[in-house]
């Protein structure tokens, strides 16, 4: 079934170990569960992990669809079963270092092999690979909205700055929704959310808008080694009840949204643009 305002979604993190992958997991299994067709793409096409943090063998790969022609239907993997609400992903591949960058042809290429996959999902979750090397960014800014991660760490806030200046100044991307993952109070979260959004005001002009916060739970770890969504293993875990409120956010989102959703690419084809 064709769906008119599926929202695409990039989450992503100025540096690794933020808990990004986890967060970007855990929102997807959240929406499905609340009856939200949702597919996941593991778009860092350089070290891949959505595949272990599932615990799953894929046979086809992201990359396939843009080298080997292969379609995106035949590649995509269930993670639940299909009903009224469920979970896909698009894995992708790591060790591949020639698809570490996109040039705009083969960013338009993919683009034109997704995008009638896309439309049978109501929202689209791409897991960014860390840091702003240019395949990250062209995911950036082919999303409607973008979903940054950072943990109170300082040099979290400093490579989050990073990519937020980066992004702003070479694609003039100035939304950005913010979640402080691993955080220990709500103080914490105001903290360093308010450091970064001081910073893109005086400097960038702009600021970033706070979804929330993630808090500390030793049940994140717990579900990372047993490879299985927190919120499927240990619902009523804090952090579990956290990121179920965050997904309800984006789903406000997408309320908002849907008219400037309707009859648009799910992703944004920015090869010409940029040429």
């Amino acid at each position: 079934m064709k769906d008119e305002t599926t929202l695409s979604v990039a989450v992503m993190s100025g540096k690794g170990g933020v808990g990004k992958s986890n967060i970007a997991l855990n929102l997807g299994y959240a929406l499905s569960q609340a009856g939200y067709p949702l597919l996941l793409m593991d778009c860092d096409l350089g070290l891949a992990n959505l595949d272990v943090l599932l615990g799953i063998a894929p046979e086809g790969n992201l990359q396939q669809v843009i080298m080997d022609e292969r379609a995106a239907s035949d590649i995509i993997y269930p993670i639940s079963e299909k009903g009224r609400g469920y979970f896909d992903i698009l894995p992708a591949a790591s060790g591949v270092p020639e698809l570490a960058e996109m040039d705009a042809d083969m960013r338009d290429l993919l683009l034109r092999r997704l995008e009638p996959e896309l439309r049978k999902y109501s929202a689209v979750l791409l897991d960014l690979g860390a840091g702003i090397n240019g395949t990250v960014r062209s995911f950036a800014a082919m999303a409607a909205v973008r979903l940054l991660v950072m943990t109170p760490e300082p040099t979290s806030l400093t490579d989050s700055y990073s990519l937020v200046k980066v992004l702003n100044a070479q694609l003039g991307i100035r939304d950005f929704l913010v979640v402080v993952n691993d955080v220990e109070s709500k103080e914490e979260e105001t903290a360093i959310f308010e450091r970064l959004s001081l910073a893109c005001g005086r400097f960038l002009g702009f600021t970033p808008v706070l979804l929330g916060s993630v808090r500390h739970d030793p049940a994140m770890s717990r579900a990372v080694c047993r490879q299985q969504p927190l919120l499927k293993v240990e619902p009523e875990a804090p952090a579990a009840k956290d990121i179920l409120r965050l997904s309800g956010e984006l789903l406000k989102i997408r309320g908002v949204m849907a008219g400037r959703l309707k009859g648009n690419p799910v992703l944004r084809n920015l090869a010409r643009a940029e040429n």
